[in-house]
């Protein structure tokens, strides 16, 4: 598929057509991947994906303790408020 490269401001674009977008499901971003000689346009993943069960797993394994204290012993919190 050839599609053309088009002038936006001083930059150059590809513009990618309502069914490229659906069928890949493209929304906002795109990763680009440059391999030897070709450039391979995908979908961005969602960076949070998969987040939910990690953090689950950390709970069942007692992985989840803070690693520094919520107050160090320098603070006094009611002078926060």
């Amino acid at each position: 598929m050839e599609i053309p490269v088009i002038k936006i401001g001083n930059s150059k674009g590809l513009r990618l057509g309502k069914a490229l977008l659906e069928r890949y499901q493209i929304k906002d971003k795109v990763e680009l991947i440059l391999e030897d000689d070709q450039i391979i346009i995908r979908a961005a993943p969602n960076s949070r994906q998969g987040w939910d069960k990690a953090f689950q797993e950390m709970r069942e394994n007692h992985d989840d303790a803070l690693l520094i204290p919520d107050v160090f012993e320098d603070e006094f919190p009611e002078e926060w408020a």
